[in-house]
Formats: structure tokens, sequence, C-alpha cells
């Protein structure tokens, strides 16, 4: 009962105090040494003596309280402060056994003014005061953004099979592989050697050639697909310039960073740090990719990046399309890019367990939920999609893919590398995902799933799915995967991607190589080795990490209600 009675008036009493410190450019207080005094300046410049020293006993005596903070903050409680009887009915009874001064202050003398505003405040009588913060506070407040719904209105990806959209999905819908043996460095001597490797990628015409000699390839593919989701959304050349730069921002996030050009960095160390390209420590980090498109471009809203493994993609696409719900901003490019198909990447990973070494059979090696799974195949490129605000949007008459409905993240909080054996984390995260984005699980008739081909990965997920949605007859589920391999940090982006061309042609794309499903489950909701006609109601796509990161977002497609 004590404590709730001295909460209210206290801590609203108390967060003014703070505000009209701060607020108050020309007054300020500042304690002495160990708290014995304290000193005031008001704006005429002049020193007045502080009414407070340090001992116990002072909130004994409410008038004393009262004068005390009077003088120190420079203004009058709340009405809820009124309201309690003042400090003093609160705290006598909470230090009644133990009378000590939670402030330290202890009571001295006071004067006429200070009498007469101790007075007015156990009165309930207002007092004039200079300022009144929370008021302020009040009148500049933003007002809730309400109703703004998120579309997607462009898409760029850079990936094993293929730069352009509709290449990259028409090869998905064939069930084309983007895994092949290795060529980018002699791996003879790994156990494994295959890779959903790029073999051909150019930046002419999206990225400055000497920036292209200079940069790691996870920022080539990232500026790629970033200027090419802008291309896809119909920004041109001189409606950039008239968007309003401001409110316009860049998330897209990396696994793993430039470890090419760290790793390069290395090398060039064993023979003298002079040797060191000045740009391996700022091409290296995972934030520069979306710093120097957020630069080229000049959009000066939100620009950084989120990095939570495989997960990453996902994660930036939430937090974009939230700044856009919020009002901050009209427009965000958003996903993720990662490109570690070097050494040090393909070791790393290695030594982990986690990749398949089905070298002889590379377009045969991912297989999510195939019996005969042994691991995924480590894959590279970008996916990037450009999120815009609907009003925005259609003032510009945008071409629109899908709306965007919400998403979640959750973790396992079990284990570094393994996913939790219950799939308690993934379960939550749909759940969140669907609670936060107000979708009927009903609703959902298709998932992109983050199956990787890995033992456990694949059917922990497929059970997590069907406690949450099992009983839905329409439910189909899909890996790009299959045929990607594992993006790492791209991969969210890149199947997100996938997933919106999915309810824009209602076209959904085979599994590949699920010839001997693993025992428990059921072919009706596992998509064939064919494509298949979907009409899709509302789409969720899964992205899970190392570290136990999970993530789910939702789309669906548009409708002008």
């Amino acid at each position: 009962m004590v404590a709730s009675s001295v909460a209210s008036p206290l801590c609203t009493w108390l967060v003014a105090a703070c505000m009209s410190v701060s607020s108050e450019k020309d007054q300020f207080w500042k304690p002495a040494s160990n708290f014995q005094s304290s000193k005031l300046m008001g704006r005429s410049g002049r020193r007045r003596k502080a009414i407070t020293k340090c001992n116990s006993g002072s909130l004994m005596n409410g008038s004393v309280m009262n004068s005390s903070w009077h003088t120190c903050f420079g203004f009058e409680p709340c009405e809820e402060y009124y309201k309690s009887e003042g400090l003093s009915a609160s705290f006598s009874s909470l230090l009644a056994e133990n009378a000590f001064s939670v402030f330290g202050f202890k009571q001295v003398p006071l004067n006429r003014r200070q009498r007469r505003m101790s007075s007015a405040a156990h009165s309930g009588k207002p007092v004039a005061v200079a300022v009144q913060p929370a008021m302020e506070a009040t009148a500049k407040k933003k007002p809730l953004m309400r109703n703004r719904r998120v579309v997607v209105t462009g898409v760029g990806v850079v990936s094993p099979i293929g730069h352009d959209p509709d290449m990259f999905y028409n090869n998905l819908l064939e069930g084309i592989s983007g895994i092949s043996q290795i060529e980018a460095f002699d791996c003879s001597e790994f156990p494994s050697r295959i890779a959903g490797e790029i073999k051909e990628f150019s930046t002419n015409g999206w990225v400055a050639p000497k920036l292209s000699k200079r940069a790691d390839k996870f920022m080539l593919y990232m500026l790629t697909a970033g200027k090419k989701a802008l291309a896809d959304g119909g920004i041109t050349e001189d409606l950039l310039q008239e968007l309003d730069k401001a409110r316009c921002g860049v998330l897209i996030g990396s696994a793993l960073g430039g470890m090419k050009v760290f790793y390069d960095g290395i090398e060039a160390l064993q023979v003298s740090y002079k040797k060191l390209n000045p740009f391996c420590v700022p091409f290296a980090t995972s934030n520069m990719g979306a710093a120097m498109l957020a630069i080229d471009l000049g959009w000066m809203g939100p620009s950084y990046s989120i990095s939570t493994a495989c997960a990453t993609s996902n994660f930036c696409i939430l937090s974009a399309a939230n700044h856009i719900i919020r009002g901050e901003t009209d427009m965000m490019l958003c996903g993720g890019s990662d490109s570690a198909i070097i050494p040090i990447g393909l070791g790393g990973f290695t030594a982990c367990g986690a990749l398949s070494q089905r070298n002889s059979d590379p377009t045969r090696a991912s297989r999510p939920w195939d019996m005969d799974r042994d691991g995924f195949v480590i894959g590279e490129g970008s996916g990037v999609l450009l999120l815009e605000e609907l009003e925005h949007a259609k003032k510009r008459k945008a071409k629109i893919y899908a709306e965007f409905l919400g998403g979640s993240f959750t973790s396992d909080a079990y284990h570094m590398i393994e996913p939790h054996p219950e799939g308690s984390g993934v379960v939550l995260c749909i759940e969140k995902a669907l609670a936060q984005s107000g979708v009927k699980r009903e609703d959902v008739n298709y998932i992109n799933a983050h199956a990787a081909s890995t033992p456990a990965g694949d059917l922990n997920e497929y059970q997590a799915i069907l406690h949450c949605f099992g009983k839905n007859p329409e439910l189909k589920i899909n890996s790009t995967k299959s045929m990607t391999g594992h993006l790492l940090g791209a991969a969210g982006a890149v199947e997100a991607i996938a997933t919106v061309k999915a309810i824009h042609t209602g076209w959904i794309h085979p599994n590949i190589n699920l010839e001997n499903p693993d025992n428990g489950l059921d072919m009706n909701v596992l998509v064939g080795s064919k494509k298949e006609r979907l009409d899709i109601k509302v789409a969720l796509s899964n992205s899970f990490g190392f570290g136990g990161h999970n993530s789910s977002i939702l789309f669906a497609p548009y409708k002008n209600v």
C-alpha cells in the first residue's frame, strides 16, 4: 500500500523535475562534492544558497520536503502529487522504523518566500512558475501514426540462379539448382567442396569502377541488388531527385560482412602492416554496404544494418517496415547480403560440422526434409526489397507486388548452434507474428520455410509449423534453399522475394531432391517435385540463425480496401 501511494506522485514529479532541469538552458543544478550542498543559477546569473545539507530525517517533515524540491527544481509538483497529500503522508509509514533520508537532505531554516511557497503547496493552491516542462512535452509529443500500410514495390536479387527477379523466380519454378563445385579457390583438401557459388557477376552500370575493385563482394552484391530494386520499383533518376530523401532509408544487413577483405588484410599483415589496404577495416564491417548505398543515393533517413546470423534479412525487413509504420520514413531499402565462399568461411562451417559433403552430386546435395540430408550447402548473394508506405506508392502509381503485414523475433535461449529440440522458440515466433500482424492462422496457406537441409533443424521447424497451422488443409510448404543453398544473412531476403513473387504470379516453386521424406512428414503439406498453382491468402517466411535467433514475416496480396 505504501509503495503504491508513493509511486504515482513521486514518479510524476521526478520525471517533470528531470525535464525541467534539462529544458532550462540557463538554469542548472550542480551538486557539490559528497552531496553536501547544491547551488542554483537563475536567468539573472545570481547564485542562491542551497537550503539543504546532507543528513537524515528530512522526509518526516512534508513542508520542508515540498519547499526543498521547489527550490531545487524551480517548479510546482503535479496535480497527482497534491491529491496524495504530499510526500510526507506517503513516506511517513515507509520510514517509520528506519527514519533515514532517501535523498540525503536535512532541514534548515526557511526564509519568508520559501515558507509561503511551502504553505501554498500544502494547501493545493497554484503557484506561478517559470517553466511547465510537462505541458511543453505534451504539446510537442508526436502524434501516433495509424493505418500506415506497407507494400513491396520493388525487388532486386543477386543469386546463384539469376540476377534478375523474373529469371531468378522462373529458375525456381523449373527446379533448377545453382549448386556446383567451388571454383573461386582450390578447396581440394576440404571435406566439403560444393556451394551455391555465383559464377558470373558484373557491376557495370550499378557500381563505380573504382569501388568495384576495392570493395568486398558482399558489398558489391548489396549495392547492385539495392539499385536493381529501385529500378524494378520504377525509381528513375528524375524521380530519385524528387523524393524527400530525409524520409528514405536503407536497412540491409550481413551475417559475416567483408570476410574476404579482412582475410586479405590478415595475409598482408604477415608481410608488414604497411601492406594493409586502408579500406580493409571499413569495408569489412557489416554496416558499410548499407552506408555506401545510402551515400550513393543521398538518402538521409535511417541507415544501418542488423546482424543476427542467418536471420539477418528478416530482422532488417521487419525493422524497416516499422520505420514506415511509425511515420519516420516513406520508403526503405531492406534485406541482406553475404559472400563467404572463401577458405576461412568454408573451413569454419566445416569445423562446425554444418556442411553437406555430397561432393560428387552437387545439385542433389541440398535436400530439405529428405532422410538422406547431411547438412546445408553454403551459398552467396543478396536480396533487397523496396518497402513503401501505401499512399506514397499510390501517389506515384507504383507497381505493388504484395503487402507486408508484419512479423516477429524470438530467441531459443537454448544453444549457440543447435535449435531447441522442442521448437518452442519457433512456435513462439510464429504465434507472435500472427498476433502482432492481426492475421488468423487459418488464413496462412503458404510458408517459405527456413529448412536448410540440416538433420535437426528441418524436422523441428516442420513440427513447429504443424503445431501452429496443422488443421489448415490448404497449407503448402517449400524451401528455396533446395536450389540456392544457404545464402546466410542474405537467405531471408532472397526467400522473401521468392515469397512475394509467388503471391504475384500465383505459382509456388517445388522442393527438389525430396526423394525419401523423413519419418512423419505429410507430403500433402510439402510441395512436391513440380511447381504448383496456389491462390495465396497470406504467406509466411521463416529465417533462423546461429545463436537461437528466430524470425517470421508475413506478406499478402495487396487489396485496395
